[in-house]
């Protein structure tokens, strides 16, 4: 730790900042400018702001001290993970503390015969999935950043993956968690048996995006690993012939393990990255993966295959060893990051729409790119209909952020108009804040403002996420990167 330099409008007082180091030690705080900027936002950089200080507790006793403080001082708080998150949800409003969670990581209990492990929530996730290889079991939730994001932030966002297809997202995961309200109390919400009886509080608590307290144990579910797995490569000249067959292999009764789609711009950055063989010209290609028992995968595998050329694929390329799969899967799971060979910048959307819509989503995205003259490449959970445009801009130009901005809401708000959702995976944050009303009926959101001051009532939690009318604390908004746009906080 630093001198602190807190601005002098600051509620983290001299006093404040000597009791926060008692609690977690001289170790466990941040507080100098040049170290706070750092975490001024996650991986939604439109909207910036720094907290005022940030902790990293290692005990779920010194969450409680840290919450029990801030509630003294009426001081606003936020819990963060591993700042993978992409609409804002730890963005720290109003400054206040970040209680960052990334040194409670162990791995607490794992319980093969009962299929169920329990962590600490900054354990990133593919390290539980390290650690259980060769048990014969494995925790399904994979996000894409999975090699980085934290099974504590998958809770917040009730994260997803390629996988979830078959096997749900993190709600499907979670048999319960130990949770610090925002008012310093700790609760348990369900635990390791199943259907518990009473009120489903798991299924409340992941996704509440932090307005709910700070999660500091989880118990997961474990899932056994499928006895063979068949992956294969659909390269198609057109796009419409992509999404018809995403809608065909579905219609056919078929439900992969997991079935992506990866357009022209992303193939273009990931073989840049990998040199795995992808054809350039392709408009689109699949990524499909079937698993189970042997001889009901090849089954699968040949219907797929065969479904994929009727519907215009001019190739269709099968993994043949472990290692070939591995390393579709590592094209996939690093598109994002290979982005950054084709922009500065980027801003990932995440809106869900029937499967059925997915060409028209398509024409819409291609619309949107050329009115705003903004460049987007697509990256699809297509099997869930889940749509991940990526648009290309440098953040460092106010006019394209302000385009990129407006190409975002335009998107998303045909989702809504398609019967989808505004998000799959990366939840609400502050990044559509203002979606939420045409989402949503006024009563929609009154009940759920109820349901969060059941458990928030100060608003010092995660003040000003998630829902429009969120407004405790009296904190000013905060501005958008954008001049002349305030965020719809």
């Amino acid at each position: 730790m630093h001198p602190s330099t807190t601005p002098a409008d600051s509620k983290i007082t001299p006093q404040v900042l000597a009791r926060l180091v008692e609690i977690v030690g001289v170790g466990g705080i941040l507080s100098a400018r040049e170290e706070l900027v750092v975490y001024e936002c996650d991986g939604y950089t439109i909207e910036k702001n720094t907290p005022d200080v940030v902790v990293f507790p290692i005990s779920t006793a010194q969450v409680v001290e840290i919450v029990k403080l801030c509630n003294q001082h009426q001081i606003p708080f936020v819990p963060r993970g591993a700042g993978t998150s992409l609409a804002g949800g730890c963005l720290p409003i109003g400054g206040g503390v970040m209680i960052a969670l990334t040194r409670m990581k162990k791995i607490l209990e794992v319980n093969l015969r009962d299929r169920y492990a329990v962590v600490e929530p900054g354990l990133v996730n593919v390290h539980l999935t390290n650690h259980l290889k060769g048990t014969g079991y494995h925790y399904a939730p994979d996000p894409s950043s999975q090699g980085a994001c934290t099974i504590g932030g998958n809770f917040a966002t009730n994260s997803g993956g390629p996988h979830t297809l078959k096997y749900g997202v993190t709600v499907n995961h979670v048999l319960g968690a130990e949770m610090v309200l925002p008012d310093g109390r700790v609760v348990e919400i369900g635990g390791p048996c199943e259907d518990s009886p009473g009120y489903d509080l798991p299924g409340l608590f992941v996704g509440n995006e932090g307005t709910f307290g700070v999660c500091t144990r989880i118990t997961v579910r474990l899932t056994r690993d499928p006895a063979a797995y068949r992956t294969m490569l659909g390269i198609f000249n057109s796009i419409q012939d992509a999404t018809q067959t995403i809608s065909n292999i579905i219609g056919a009764g078929i439900v992969p393990a997991a079935l992506e789609l990866m357009d022209q711009g992303i193939i273009e950055a990931v073989e840049a990255a990998f040199h795995f063989g992808f054809p350039l010209d392709a408009a689109a290609v699949l990524l499909i993966e079937v698993d189970g028992l042997e001889v009901a995968v090849d089954d699968e595998a040949r219907q797929i295959i065969d479904i994929c050329n009727q519907t215009g694929a001019r190739e269709v390329r099968t993994a043949n060893s472990p290692k070939e799969r591995l390393l579709l899967w590592k094209c996939r799971k690093q598109a994002f990051g290979a982005i950054g060979r084709l922009s500065p910048s980027y801003c990932t959307q995440d809106g869900v729409v029937p499967r059925t819509k997915l060409p028209e989503i398509l024409a819409f995205i291609i619309a949107m790119s050329e009115k705003h003259a903004i460049r987007i490449v697509n990256v699809f959970h297509a099997g869930d209909g889940n749509i991940h445009p990526i648009l290309l801009f440098d953040e460092r130009d106010a006019d394209q952020v302000r385009r990129v901005l407006a190409a975002s809401d335009a998107i998303l708000e045909k989702c809504i108009e398609l019967g989808g959702s505004v998000t799959g995976e990366h939840g609400i944050g502050v990044e559509k804040i203002n979606l939420m009303n045409k989402l949503f009926s006024e009563i929609d959101l009154a009940v759920m403002a109820q349901v969060r001051d059941g458990y928030n009532p100060s608003g010092l939690c995660s003040p000003r996420k998630m829902l429009p009318t969120a407004g405790a604390c009296g904190m000013e908004h905060i501005e958008r990167s954008t001049p002349g746009r305030r965020a719809a906080l």
